[in-house]
């Protein structure tokens, strides 16, 4: 009988935990418009041009207690650029800087997570931007992760990387002050 109940208790730890252990997926919640993706540049080197992307997707996926496995897509519509001016837009939406007739999408597939604490890690993949792809890698921060007052369950990070321009085809000379834009993703998702 003790053999039974040590065998029947080990098998429900065993199932208890290796259900804990599988990677949950996220959507990135972009209809409640609890995700962002940022950007600035400096301007001629005395202020920094802040804008954003207002359409984007994607989703990832992630467990706590193997972070290591976790992995994120996301889509970004360039046309969807907004710096709160409607000339500067059209002027970086056209063909000196991001070109979004030809290049419609930037792309970024992660291919490793590279754990440093519990709230740190850094994230490496492939960044698609107008019509180049390079590898980057970038440090992210967990934010939080818990259940939400709707009955879901959420998870969020945020990141932050630089880019040289020029590494991605786009030379348009803006001085020596304004060759890198730093984005800024801030991540939340719904687990599905």
């Amino acid at each position: 009988m003790k053999k039974i109940l040590l065998t029947t208790a080990l098998a429900i730890t065993t199932s208890y935990y290796g259900a804990m252990a599988q990677a949950a997926d996220y959507q990135i919640d972009v209809k409640g418009a609890h995700a962002s993706i940022l950007f600035k540049i400096k301007h001629l080197g005395y202020s920094w041009l802040n804008g954003r992307f207002n359409d984007f997707s994607g989703d990832f996926s992630y467990d706590s207690l193997n972070p290591e496995k976790s992995s994120i897509n996301v889509n970004i519509v360039t046309a969807s650029l907004d710096s709160n001016h409607a000339e500067r837009d059209k002027h970086l939406r056209g063909d000196d800087f991001l070109d979004v007739k030809k290049y419609p999408k930037a792309l970024f597939k992660s291919n490793s997570f590279k754990v440093i604490n519990d709230n740190e890690a850094t994230v490496t993949g492939n960044l698609t931007l107008h019509g180049v792809t390079k590898e980057i890698s970038f440090p992210v921060q967990k934010v939080g992760e818990g259940k939400d007052p709707w009955g879901g369950y959420r998870a969020g990070f945020s990141g932050e990387t630089s880019l040289k321009l020029a590494d991605y085809g786009i030379t348009y000379n803006l001085g020596p002050a304004s060759t890198q834009v730093i984005l800024e993703l801030n991540i939340e998702g719904i687990r599905k």
